[in-house]
């Protein structure tokens, strides 16, 4: 799903590059270094938030096809990205929009892979009807769960929380915001007169939906009853509203934002 979430990405960014008066080529060399150093900053990051068990089996941790978070890959493609575009002298705002619907679908699509493969990206126990079993998931609740205490006291038997407990099937909120934004940014792709509006839109968006479902996903807290992801998005959300703001008032003033 990863690899198909990769691969609609890219051709709705060449036909958008193509729409914009862009060399389409250009969409399958980004998308090969998105996939490239999206996975490889996925990687790391998920091994950094991961240290204690990565120097207890580094091999096992680093070459394992599990274990990925999605901000690491995100934040180093984009400056990958962003030095490539600098060199070859396309405009890098005008690629992040046509790259950003594309984005923000894939990420869902990508979202279904990991439950199918019930990865961890799962959320806390709950008895609503669509709750899902990860019992036979890569990272099964028992595993999950060993670093949540208050939910082993309130759900554990003999200190363990069972695979067939039921949580929210988080990865599919995810797939659902991700489809119902796309659309949105689909629609709005040929409003913005501005490069880097749809961009910044997207970044605003798609850190929001992602600061929401944290609530209710396993995730360690940080400060402030927060999560490590939490805190990404709300970074990248309050740079998305800033640059939007500039991007706008540069607009109004006729002015251009060179990046």
């Amino acid at each position: 799903m990863l690899g198909v979430g990769f691969i609609v990405a890219s051709m709705l960014l060449s036909n958008e590059l193509k729409r914009k008066g862009l060399d389409p080529n250009l969409g399958s060399t980004i998308t090969l270094m998105a996939v490239v150093f999206g996975v490889a900053g996925s990687k790391i990051l998920y091994l950094i938030e991961s240290w204690e068990y990565f120097f207890r089996s580094p091999i096992e941790m680093a070459f394992s096809p599990g274990g990925l978070t999605w901000y690491g890959g995100f934040i180093l493609a984009t400056a990958v990205i962003w030095l490539y575009t600098k060199k070859k002298k396309v405009p890098f705002l005008k690629v992040c929009d046509s790259a950003a619907p594309g984005l923000m679908l894939g990420y869902g699509i990508a979202r279904i892979g990991c439950h199918l493969a019930g990865d961890g990206d799962y959320g806390m126990p709950t008895n609503l009807p669509w709750a899902a079993v990860y019992s036979n998931g890569t990272f099964p609740p028992s595993a999950a769960f060993r670093d949540f205490p208050e939910i082993v006291r309130k759900y554990g038997m003999n200190g363990v929380v069972p695979d067939t407990i039921p949580v929210h099937p988080a990865p599919v909120y995810e797939f659902i915001m991700a489809a119902g934004l796309f659309f949105l940014l689909w629609k709005w792709r040929k409003n913005p007169s501005r490069d880097g509006v749809l961009f910044m839109i997207y970044l605003i968006l798609a850190s929001g939906a992602r600061f929401l479902v944290e609530f209710i996903r396993l995730n360690p807290r940080i400060i402030l009853g927060l999560s490590e992801a939490q805190l990404i998005s709300a970074v990248i959300m309050f740079a998305g509203i800033i640059g939007l703001r500039m991007l706008l008032n540069q607009q109004k003033q006729g002015g251009v934002i060179k990046i």
